[in-house]
């Protein structure tokens, strides 16, 4: 292919002048002209020919000048293939563009086509579809084949584009506007058509009653209509928000032609939003509320009949701030000039600056997949931009802001959409090139050949400067080379040519940057090096001298604020915007009550539009409203304050009267009936005016000039036999309204019917859950005679059956309806009847939906403060222009001096004047201006009774007493004497009477009066028997009275008199050493009696003393740290029976404190005792001894006094030969001697401690039995052989001392069966019977004799016995002195 262009390029030299680098090679070319061979060269130079001004090349000279040729014509040939591939691909790449344009544009199509309608005449029809085009086609619609004007008959049509859905309006329709509709768009690329029908058909119903209608059961099933829309709401950074529509029928395959927008911007699913569908209902849910998510929510679906809407403003209110005082958070944080290193961030500032002004930003940054944010910038930027860069390539970054002031930092915006850093210009430097053998894609660099070192980039500019930093925007160098290029920035101060690095450890890589470190003030210059991996280019040309300078200004406030009534709880604010509207980003608005200084936020994302409706007031309260410009340099001064504005519903023009009746006629009159209009709901009507048309002229006449005060009009001077239709105006403060529907055309013929004619105005009051009050008008027509009931009929929604609810008829003009569905729709129709029949039924009720609304209040019943009976009602959605309209038994109150009514601002009160038996009744209220507000209650004789009985109280009102006289001991004996009535006025007045005589306060009987807590008292310093008495206490504040008696005598006053005379001694008696705690005993849990008490106010001189019957007792503990003293006795007894005293005493005084254990007292403490060691009691243990077997339980104390009983098998036990019951100190015990088979089973033993019983239980099993007898056995032998073993039960003294030649002689007494061997041993050596020795053994009884001892006879003598069964010895020391010594 190379090859192929080099040929095509040498046989086209004139194609080099068209190279884009001529200039730079032109030197090349001058050597290359004219071109010669190379023998010709080498003739021409050999003949020394040569050409003026050029010289003759020899030897090495000639061969540089060969490769210089060859060097050139290659570099021309290459840059000659370059040339022509790179316009080849720049016209490639212009026809893709051109076809990538043609591919885009296209002719028009219906995306969604017109559909066909069935329509009764009078309603209203829309035609819609969707159309697309590129260019946007235009359309223009047809009524079989007539272009339709709307201007040539106003009012009929309506043509509307809104985002694609074009729409046709047709306004009340007749027979005559049946036909064919089309819609043809129409761009530069073609056209297309859709087409459908209308069908207008006629009514087919009575001609009497009205508008009663007889629908076809071949009519169109019913469009679909949105029957619960949601509302204006209000959410919360954080929390989560869903808004609802539901539908009047399921949408069957509608479902996918429904859509959600945002300030008219479609939205669809994401992680911030969720859309689900079902048949009956849309839903859109907000997971997480930022205040990016606030704006006018615009739900929109498209029906058989056109398209259907439902909008309501959402507010995002702040979420709590992350310190107190900090602002809120910034909001629509966008990246802009992504490139591979570099993203430009961008946001908005918050509404609330909290406690003090925004001074800054910081930005973060994450990595998508990492856990971290990384804070961008150390410095906070003021203004609402800042570029980020030193970013990695190929990465997906997201950004987030928080706001800081003084106070703090605030919480973090919303995270931005992720944006991944990549080159956005790498896609234009590739191409396409076909070729014979297919598409090649050839990038630029490879076009440029071998560029080694860069050429300098080129349009360097200052894109944005900030406060902190400037940014730099320049183009790649062209060629650029093959190789990675980074780029150098490089700043100086303007007029200075020395040039400092201002990336230093930054690397930049993208043609974006931004220079950081500037000083304020001094204009610097840029100029930009492109580097790789050969070397760094040349420096571009520098850019203009810029300076950060100061931080720009907000933007001037906005003024001329003016509020405008919206809605009841809404007002439009508007206002006109700064002079400069330089980078505005929209406006904040404030609302403040008057009187308060709370200033609110009334949106947290800036609007764009000079006007916004403030929602969520409080109707009857009066605001003002001002507004903040919003820059990226942050929020506006206030605008000035608008002008005060009361909330409540603005006044409109009255909607159209409906439902027109013919209610009577005769040969040349009629009489009329209408509806009031349903809308506007505030203000009142003040007449109305009426038309009639004749049928035959169909010319309408004015009946009225003055407003009609009623709902009925009579028309005179008709002409009998002819046909009529009417038509109404209503009219209230802002003008006339529009009129209503021409009614169907009425008769002019005299009524000669017996039945009555129909009832009118039917109407529903206090509609609940279950139940409605349904309201008519008798009919004016009579008939044959006088009206005697009336039939009520229903008809719920989707049916066309009418069924009677009353089975009798009700004689009045009124019906409570109940027993309702909750939820369902009805709608109500009355008959009139006589003695004739029943007549003609009246025009259909409105349809109601049974609920309670929320918020619904009901009529209060009560006594004011001034004694009056009174029922009223208070409503929030009463505006100023309601009325309060009352009734009894339904009926216009006819005895207006009975009651008085009361009405201010939301409520209405009714006050019966007096109260009596004919003001019993069902009283109801109706409130005029709102959206159906009523209530009733019945007042009944016995709840007007016990009325009256609380009228009767509360104007001759009682004091109420909260706590009755009471007798309270002061210190030092006094007394005080109160009680405590409710909270008195300070005008409320005292008399005190002691024994029906007024006393008044002195120094030993204080009087006391606190008037705010309502409390009274005297205080009787030294009470004494002339204080016996009644004591009287009357009060009076306002119309108010009370009475209040103490009878303070005989025993009362006498307990009263001991207790003051027992405190008086009490607080003498402390002034010295007391008993704090006198003398008192208790049984700790080793069953000791211990005895203790505690003294205060003791010094170091204080001594304590006890004593037992009157003798002191010396073992007692005292500590003066605590001044507990006691006395523990252990093992008590009856000894311990006595008086125990113990005396405390200084210089100060004394006091003691005497404890009787006596008699039943000390019987108290024996019973404690043992209840304690009854509990302390072990478990029954066996043990075998050589008696037999031994069952005891373990204690704690002697168990002498309580009563003690041992069971075998639920069997009591008594003592006997093989039987021995005991105890001792430590031991409970039963001793079985010689056990047998018979000992065997459960025993029990009984601690009765005088209330209680305590059991312990051994089951004595076989096994247990056969171990225990094991060991009696043993010790059984061990005990005989311990009896019949050989002992020296009398043996020799220990030492015996004795004069030589004097006889000595030991005798020892010995036992033992058999009877014992004797030995006698001296030192431990056998020593045998002789002469010297002499043994002697009589019975039991030994004796040893030394007839005549010498020294020699001192030593150790030993005595041993011993049998079968053992042995002993016993030692005797002897020792021999001589004559004379002693």
């Amino acid at each position: 292919m190379a090859t192929r262009l080099l040929h095509h390029y040498h046989n086209k030299p004139e194609l080099f002048g068209s190279s884009s680098h001529a200039k730079r090679h032109s030197a090349e070319r001058a050597i290359l002209t004219p071109v010669l061979s190379r023998p010709e060269r080498r003739s021409q130079y050999r003949r020394g020919k040569s050409e003026p001004g050029k010289e003759v090349l020899f030897g090495n000279e000639m061969k540089t000048v060969d490769e210089n040729y060859y060097k050139a014509q290659k570099l021309v040939s290459t840059k000659a293939d370059q040339k022509a591939i790179r316009q080849k691909v720049e016209r490639r790449a212009e026809e893709e563009r051109q076809l990538a344009a043609d591919l885009e544009a296209h002719a028009p199509e219906f995306v969604l086509g017109l559909r066909p309608h069935t329509v009764w005449e009078k309603m209203s029809v829309s035609l819609s579809c969707i159309v697309q085009g590129a260019p946007s086609p235009q359309v223009k619609w047809y009524k079989d084949g007539v272009l339709i004007q709307p201007t040539a008959v106003p009012g009929k049509y309506t043509i509307e584009n809104k985002i694609g859905l074009q729409t046709l309006g047709i306004s009340r329709c007749s027979p005559e506007d049946s036909g064919e509709y089309s819609a043809i768009a129409i761009n530069s690329h073609g056209e297309a058509l859709s087409y459908a029908t209308v069908l207008v058909n006629k009514h087919q119903g009575l001609d009497s009653g009205g508008d009663s209608l007889k629908l076809e059961s071949s009519q169109l099933e019913l469009d679909v209509d949105i029957v619960d829309g949601f509302e204006t709401s209000f959410g919360k950074e954080g929390d989560s928000l869903a808004l609802t529509c539901t539908f009047s029928s399921p949408l069957r395959d509608n479902q996918e032609e429904i859509c959600w927008l945002r300030d008219g911007i479609l939205l669809k699913e994401s992680k911030w939003l969720k859309i689900e569908h079902s048949d009956k209902f849309t839903k859109l849910t907000l997971p997480h509320v930022h205040k990016e998510d606030e704006g006018l929510y615009t739900m929109c679906l498209l029906t058989w009949t056109g398209y259907k809407e439902h909008s309501r403003y959402v507010f995002v209110r702040d979420g709590p701030a992350a310190e107190v005082g900090a602002p809120g958070s910034p909001l629509d944080v966008e990246c802009h000039n992504v490139n591979k290193d570099y993203v430009f961030v961008t946001w908005k500032p918050p509404s609330a600056d909290g406690k003090s002004a925004v001074v800054g930003y910081f930005i973060d940054r994450i990595e998508l997949g990492s856990n971290g944010w990384i804070q961008c910038n150390e410095v906070p930027e003021k203004l609402c931009k800042f570029p980020v860069v030193g970013l990695s390539e190929s990465r997906t970054y997201q950004f987030r802001v928080r706001a800081i002031n003084a106070a703090g930092i605030s919480r973090p915006s919303r995270i931005s959409d992720p944006v991944t850093t990549t080159d956005p210009t790498a896609g234009d430097r590739v191409m396409n090139i076909q070729t014979d053998i297919g598409i090649i894609p050839i990038t630029k660099d490879e076009l440029e050949g071998d560029v080694r070192i860069p050429h300098p980039p080129t349009n360097l500019q200052v894109t944005d400067i900030g406060q902190t930093y400037a940014a730099l925007y320049w183009k790649e160098p062209c060629p650029r080379g093959r190789e990675p290029l980074t780029y150098i920035v490089e700043k100086s101060v303007a007029g200075s040519s020395s040039w400092q690095r201002a990336n230093c450890e930054i690397p930049v890589s993208c043609p974006r940057f931004a220079v950081t470190d500037l000083v304020k003030g001094k204009l610097c210059c840029f100029r930009v090096r492109a580097v790789n991996k050969y070397g760094i280019s040349e420096p571009s040309q520098p850019s203009e001298a810029v300076s950060l300078g100061e931080t720009p200004a907000a933007l001037s406030p906005p003024h001329d604020v003016i509020a405008i009534r919206n809605t009841r709880t809404s007002v439009m604010v508007q206002w006109k915007g700064p002079e400069d509207e330089t980078d505005l980003l929209g406006f904040y608005i404030y609302a403040c009550e008057v009187g308060t200084n709370n200033w609110e936020t009334c949106n947290n994302k800036p609007v764009n539009s000079k006007s916004f409706p403030v929602h969520g007031l409080t109707p009857g309260k009066k605001y003002v409203f001002r507004v903040k410009s919003v820059s990226p340099a942050g929020l506006s001064d206030y605008s000035a304050e608008s002008t005060p504005i009361v909330v409540n519903n603005p006044i409109f023009l009255p909607s159209a009267p409906y439902g027109l009746t013919q209610l009577y006629s005769g040969k040349n009159e009629m009489v009329i009936g209408w509806k009031e209009p349903r809308f506007p709901i505030g203000p009142e009507i003040l007449g109305y005016f009426l038309d009639f048309c004749d049928a035959v002229d169909a010319e309408w006449h004015e009946v009225n000039i003055k407003p009609i005060k009623t709902k009925l009009y009579k028309i005179q001077n008709l002409t009998e036999g002819s046909f009529y239709q009417f038509r109404a105006f209503a009219m209230n403060w802002a003008g006339v309204g529009q009129p209503s529907e021409a009614s169907n055309q009425f008769k002019c013929e005299e009524w000669t019917m017996p039945e009555p004619g129909p009832p009118f105005d039917v109407v529903f009051a206090e509609v609940r859950s279950s139940s409605l009050m349904l309201l008519w008008q008798p009919p004016v027509y009579t008939g044959a005679g006088p009206v005697t009931g009336y039939i009520v009929q229903m008809c719920e929604a989707d049916s066309e059956e009418w069924k009677t609810f009353n089975k009798e008829p009700t004689p009045k003009a009124h019906m409570r309806i109940s027993d309702l569905e909750k939820g369902k729709t009805y709608t109500f129709r009355v008959l009139a009847l006589n003695s004739a029949g029943i007549g003609l039924p009246s025009l259909p009720s409105d349809p109601v939906l049974t609920e309670t609304r929320p918020g619904t209040t009901e009529i209060d019943v009560g006594v004011d403060e001034d004694g009056n009976i009174f029922l009223a009602l208070q409503t929030p959605e009463a505006v100023d222009t309601s009325k309060f309209i009352w009734c009894k038994d339904y009926e216009e109150i006819s005895s207006p001096e009975r009651v008085l009514i009361e009405t201010t601002g939301d409520t209405s009160k009714l006050i019966l004047i007096d109260p009596a038996e004919e003001d019993v009744g069902t009283y109801s209220v109706i409130v005029t201006g709102t959206d159906g507000v009523s209530s009733s209650h019945t007042l009944t004789d016995e709840e007007l009774q016990n009325l009256k009985k609380l009228s009767h109280q509360k104007r001759n009102p009682l004091i109420k007493v909260k706590s009755n006289w009471a007798i309270e001991h002061l210190e030092k004996g006094a007394v005080r004497l109160w009680l405590q009535v409710e909270s008195l006025s300070p005008a409320a007045q005292l008399r005190f009477i002691f024994n029906e005589k007024e006393v008044s306060s002195t120094p030993t009987h204080k009087i006391n009066f606190d008037k705010a807590n309502g409390i009274i008292e005297m205080i009787i310093q030294k009470f004494s028997d002339e204080d016996e008495g009644s004591y009287t206490a009357q009060l009076q504040d306002g119309k108010a009275k009370g009475q209040f008696t103490l009878v303070l005598i005989d025993e009362k006053f006498r307990d009263t008199l001991s207790q003051s005379d027992f405190q008086r001694n009490e607080w003498e008696r402390k002034q010295g050493p007391y008993f704090e705690k006198y003398l008192r005993w208790e049984v700790t849990e080793e069953c000791d009696l211990l005895l203790t008490c505690k003294v205060a106010n003791t010094k170091t001189q204080t001594s304590i003393e006890w004593c037992k019957d009157g003798k002191q007792i010396s073992n007692v503990t005292y500590d003066p740290q605590t001044g507990l003293s006691s006395l523990s006795i252990s093992q008590v007894s009856r000894k311990d029976e006595g008086v125990y005293k113990a005396v405390v005493a200084d210089e100060r005084g004394r006091d003691s404190s005497v404890l009787e254990l006596l008699n039943q007292a000390f019987d108290d403490i024996l019973q404690e005792v043992c209840r304690t060691g009854g509990f302390s009691a072990s478990a029954l243990k066996v043990q075998g001894t050589a008696e037999g077997i031994k069952l005891y339980s373990l204690t704690k104390c002697n168990m002498e006094f309580m009563k003690k009983t041992w069971y075998l098998n639920e069997k009591s036990l008594e003592s006997h030969e093989r039987r021995r019951m005991g105890f001792d100190n430590e031991h409970i015990w039963l001793q079985i001697f010689n056990p047998t088979e018979a000992d065997k089973g459960k025993y029990t033993l009984d601690l009765f401690d005088g209330k209680e019983t305590h059991k312990r239980i051994l089951n004595l099993s076989e096994q247990v039995f056969s171990e225990a007898v094991t060991e009696h056995q043993r010790l059984k032998q061990a005990a005989i052989a311990e009896k019949n073993r050989a002992k020296v039960v009398k043996g020799p003294p220990d030492v015996v001392n004795i004069m030589e030649d004097k006889a000595l002689c030991l005798s020892c007494t010995i036992s033992g069966d058999p009877i014992p061997e004797v030995f006698w041993m001296k030192n431990d050596r056998a020593i045998t019977s002789g002469e010297h020795y002499q043994v002697a053994v009589d019975k039991m009884t030994v004796n040893f004799t030394i007839q005549q001892v010498t020294s020699e006879d001192s030593g150790k003598y030993s005595i041993f016995v011993k049998n079968k069964y053992g042995s002993e010895t016993a030692t005797v020391t002897v020792g021999v002195y001589k004559h004379g010594e002693e």
